[in-house]
């Protein structure tokens, strides 16, 4: 793996092909007082038992291409397989009838911690409060006997108001990380119309 050194007071300039991001770390140790959220007629929450990685991966793609997600579509199909059996992670859906509006994938496989690893809503369900619906039933979810932390991370290459939106759900902030990955559309994984507020820095010739 390439290594390059990090000014811990300044800039550092980063090889073609790589994006960086903030990374911000937040928690809550204890469920907060639910508040309410609009409701839509037909809307409901459901918990997913193995679902298909082709509609993970799909509902995934349409939620996050905009902010350049790559975890679930780029990774190996039985790798994500497995992961959709895994009895320690749990798929959540708020739905409108027979269309998904949202997920959210809760890992249980660490003792006492869950970790929301994915949670978003698709483009035409933001503002509608969806995701607020789905986050009340994501917190009722997780906060089972014996869980003592909830956490979850997102990064200054999601949606605008990903952060605002998890600290009034009421989790705390408590890491800053750095993460550097190459960039998906260099390499034709995503469309290079993906994420159009990240430029596309192409490698002189």
């Amino acid at each position: 793996m390439e290594t390059i050194p990090l000014k811990l007071d300044g800039y550092t300039d980063l090889p073609p092909g790589k994006l960086a991001n903030v990374v911000t770390y937040l928690e809550m140790t204890q469920r907060p007082a639910p508040t309410a959220a609009p409701r839509t007629e037909g809307w409901c929450i459901r918990k997913l038992d193995h679902p298909s990685p082709d509609w993970y991966r799909a509902i995934i793609g349409s939620i996050g291409e905009e902010w350049l997600w790559v975890h679930i579509p780029l990774m190996p199909e039985a790798e994500l397989a497995a992961l959709m059996r895994d009895p320690g992670v749990e798929i959540h859906a708020v739905e409108r009838g027979r269309e998904t509006l949202g997920v959210a994938e809760l890992d249980r496989r660490r003792p006492g911690e869950v970790e929301i690893v994915m949670f978003g809503v698709v483009p035409e369900a933001v503002g509608t409060g969806a995701a607020h619906h789905l986050m009340e039933a994501v917190l009722d979810a997780a906060f089972g006997p014996g869980v003592r932390r909830v956490w979850l991370h997102t990064c200054t290459n999601d949606h605008p108001s990903a952060l605002r939106f998890y600290r009034r759900a009421g989790f705390r902030p408590y890491k800053f990380a750095i993460e550097v990955m190459d960039d998906p559309r260099l390499s034709g994984a995503m469309s290079d119309k993906a994420a159009p507020h990240i430029p596309v820095i192409r490698a002189k010739t």
